[in-house]
């Protein structure tokens, strides 16, 4: 427990986060029971906590568990996300294809679980590869392009870009920077809504996602921005990120690939005409219309941060495979 909290970022998160649960619940209590609040709203703010309640520790524990154990939850998460999706598209029809997604995002992760960057990088463009000979010899070529679009999609998303959250795990101080990308695209979420109901104006993309406003995006850039370069000033300290420009650059590739990731499965779900991707979260809709904003910030992080500080030296890399 005390290699967790070893770093006092790790500790300011954490603790921030359960004093944002506490302050919310308080909140709607306290809405509750003066009746500020309609009891339809009521219901939908309970079951909006009671999800973050149940998903907080999902997301929280395993980091703090251990490198092992944040792969392994990066890869059940991919995997969950991927069927959502396949079901969704109706890809899951296409069995080998998704077999072949599905054995991408575990190779990927052991990739990353292995510590071996080389086959790490290279499973990508083979994967892609491999996905668009796999349904070849079935003799099909009507719907070609559209299914293995789809996987390939599928892959990039699910498999290849969120396996860059778990290959940070490979480095000796990754908890701080795990825990605040999952808070950062949680608070950058919130500060779009809030400043977009607190200002208002012109709507962003009214035929991708009509409730959200330029006002909202911008807010949430600067809030986001401004707290992320905050605690990346202190997590960053003596390495080349620590200069003002790119911690800025940090706060802003964060807040804009985590809205974008959110448009991006807005227009998916407007393009084959469903609400949310799944029901399993109360309040929140599917796993993907939680997590979707972290499917673009894990590999544009992981490439910003790689090039300056790097993730992993000095620890043991090809740990199952032994070639290193």
């Amino acid at each position: 427990m005390s290699i967790a909290f070893a770093h006092p970022v790790t500790i300011w998160i954490v603790s921030a986060t359960l004093a944002v649960v506490v302050a919310a619940a308080l909140a709607i209590g306290l809405l509750s029971v003066t009746g500020k609040v309609q009891p339809g709203l009521r219901r939908e703010l309970w079951l909006r906590l009671g999800s973050w309640c149940v998903l907080l520790p999902l997301m929280i524990g395993p980091v703090l568990a251990g490198r092992e154990w944040t792969i392994g939850a990066v890869t059940l998460l991919g995997l969950l996300c991927y069927r959502e999706y396949a079901r969704a598209t109706g890809l899951f029809r296409e069995r080998l294809l998704s077999a072949v997604v599905v054995i991408g995002i575990i190779a990927v992760n052991f990739a990353a679980l292995d510590h071996w960057y080389g086959f790490f990088v290279a499973l990508w463009p083979l994967t892609t590869c491999v996905l668009a000979v796999a349904s070849i010899p079935l003799d099909r070529p009507s719907g070609y392009v559209q299914r293995v679009g789809l996987a390939v999609l599928g892959y990039m998303l699910f498999g290849a870009g969120l396996a860059h959250l778990g290959y940070m795990a490979n480095d000796a101080n990754y908890r701080p920077l795990v825990l605040l990308l999952l808070t950062a695209v949680a608070l950058n979420d919130v500060a779009a809504f809030t400043c977009g109901k607190l200002i208002g104006g012109a709507k962003l993309l009214p035929a991708t996602s009509p409730n959200k406003t330029v006002s909202g995006a911008l807010g949430a850039v600067v809030i986001t921005a401004s707290v992320v370069a905050l605690i990346g000033s202190a997590l960053f300290g003596g390495t080349g990120m620590a200069a003002w420009h790119w911690l800025v650059l940090f706060g802003v590739l964060v807040s804009v690939a985590g809205q974008s990731g959110d448009l991006m499965l807005s227009s998916i779900k407007r393009d084959i005409g469903i609400k949310d991707m799944g029901v399993v979260l109360p309040g929140h809709g599917g796993i993907l219309d939680r997590f979707n904003s972290l499917l673009l910030v894990a590999p544009a992080v992981f490439h910003l941060v790689q090039y300056f500080v790097g993730f992993g030296a000095g620890q043991p890399v090809r740990v199952f495979t032994g070639g290193g």
